[in-house]
């Protein structure tokens, strides 16, 4: 039940929000800046002006936590650099259970039983690849593992249930909301065990699109059009909206959890008061955990408010494993999908829950810990030219190059660290070309959380491809780009119209990150 809650608040859009006043994470213990701390997170955050060397630090994007990059595919497994010897184990251990492979019950494997019995994978590692991005289907003998589709259905607040409702209210939001499919809940799942039909198999079709550029220059970008086949319980709902999802890096996301929630939203700007076109806003959900608002920092829309919160969610939603924070043994299965819920499951009396609360810390200990890698080429003259045209065209404007952790009593790794993620962590308007037409949350159909940058110029060392955006669609870091639109469309064109030479320097930039 509480799962199918989250996924109602995770598709109700707001437009007109007032945002509670405390929406800092509960679960961190956080040791209160000084006045002189601030004044000096001031100086050391403040935008970049002088481009002809790198800035103090730039090497290190994650403070004392970077890690040197390793020459293979292991380089964004690797723990925090400043993790303490004493808490490796725990690291190793959240690994283990972050790749462990569960099996449908029952089975003579108790503690790895429960799958499903709808998925979309067998382990979090089986989306998460090498710890690094999923990517789309490729041609029709390539499974769509690493990627799938959310669903949701237009409803009215009469509909939606009560603890939802009276939540938007409290935030003075009066707009339409949307709810999960009745059939397929809130995200389709390609695989079942034994005797449960698969929802649906994913289509991806492309159609190319030619770009011109300047000094001759062009590109081409693939539209790509979703579609659910092979229904396996019947059709969709009347106005079911598609939104696909490849598995995101999960590099860097505890430096992410210590920001300060106020440092964030002192650079929303809901109405663009400052006229410059950017009108970047915090996601506000719900959070089952703490029983409050809080601000949404993870997921592509920033669904979900804490690292232990996403990680329940995809136990649920993803491979069907309940938690102490979603304990419905069916994961996403709807109530009339009778033959799923009444299916053997892997709690009882020996467990509550199919993951427990210590196996939760756990692969949260080790999703928080994954460690950035270092910068490369930092001094290359190129690379110091593309970061100065980065600048010029606009990209920090939503890419905030810096922030400085919060001081945490028990979390060394990620307390008081200069970090360069380059995102602001909120939502942005990018236009009719990446609008998947779907809310969620204060999420319209064609808001997006501005993406992390930090690792992405090792995507093809870490996952063997270049396939970049919430779909994967873009193929190249200089097609992503090409893709940005509403408030990024003076930065896509500005790199349009730039010399070539400027736009190669752009690239060669992103690739050092």
């Amino acid at each position: 039940m509480r799962y199918l809650i989250q996924l109602l608040l995770a598709t109700a859009a707001t437009t007109a929000f007032a945002a509670p006043p405390d929406l800092d994470a509960p679960h961190l213990n956080v040791i209160p800046r000084t006045a002189e701390e601030a004044a000096r997170i001031a100086t050391v955050t403040a935008p970049a002006t002088e481009f002809d060397r790198p800035e103090p630090f730039e090497t290190n994007p994650a403070g004392a936590a970077t890690v040197s990059p390793r020459g293979n595919a292991d380089t964004f497994s690797l723990p925090s650099g400043n993790i303490p010897f004493e808490r490796e184990l725990d690291f190793k251990v959240g690994n283990g259970l972050f790749k462990k492979l569960w099996v449908s019950s029952p089975s003579s494997t108790l503690a790895s039983d429960g799958l499903g019995p709808l998925f979309n994978a067998r382990s979090c590692q089986r989306c998460h690849l090498k710890d690094g991005r999923g990517h789309p289907p490729e041609g029709p003998e390539d499974d769509a593992v690493s990627m799938f589709l959310r669903i949701s259905v237009p409803t009215t607040p009469e509909e939606a249930m009560s603890e939802i409702e009276a939540f938007l209210l409290s935030v003075g939001d009066s707009t339409p909301r949307t709810r999960p499919d009745p059939v397929y809940g809130g995200q389709l799942q390609d695989f079942g065990t034994a005797g449960h039909p698969a929802e649906y198999r994913l289509d991806v079709r492309y159609e190319e699109a030619k770009v011109a550029l300047s000094d001759g220059e062009t590109a081409s970008l693939r539209r790509p059009t979703y579609s659910a086949e092979d229904l396996g319980y019947g059709p969709l709902a009347e106005g079911a909206m598609l939104s696909p999802r490849v598995a995101p890096p999960m590099i860097g996301l505890g430096l992410l959890e210590a920001i300060p929630a106020a440092d964030i939203l002192a650079l929303a700007d809901p109405e663009d008061a400052d006229g410059d076109g950017i009108s970047g806003r915090a996601q506000i959900v719900w959070s089952f955990e703490h029983a409050r608002p809080m601000l949404g920092r993870f997921g592509w829309k920033s669904g979900a408010p804490t690292i232990r919160e996403q990680s329940a969610s995809a136990f649920a939603g993803d491979i069907g494993i309940s938690s102490p924070i979603f304990d419905a043994a069916w994961g996403d299965c709807t109530t009339k999908q009778t033959t799923c819920r009444a299916a053997p499951h892997g709690d009882g009396d020996a467990r509550a829950t199919e993951i427990d609360a210590e196996g939760l810390d756990l692969v949260t200990f080790y999703s928080r810990n994954l460690a950035v890698p270092a910068r490369r080429d930092v001094s290359a003259p190129e690379v110091l030219r593309g970061k100065a045209v980065f600048y010029e065209a606009g990209c920090t404007s939503c890419h905030q190059p810096k922030f400085v952790t919060e001081r945490l009593e028990d979390q060394p790794e990620q307390s008081f660290q200069l970090i360069w993620p380059m995102t602001d962590l909120l939502l942005h308007d990018m236009g009719e070309g990446l609008a998947d037409n779907r809310p969620e949350g204060r999420a319209n159909g064609r808001e997006w959380r501005t993406a992390p940058l930090w690792g992405i110029g090792l995507t093809e060392q870490v996952n063997g491809h270049t396939q970049f955006l919430h779909d994967g669609r873009a193929r190249s870091l200089l097609e992503a780009v090409l893709w940005h639109g509403g408030e990024a469309q003076p930065a896509r064109d500005a790199v349009v119209e730039m010399p070539k030479a400027d736009r190669d320097a752009l690239i060669r930039y992103l690739e050092s990150l």
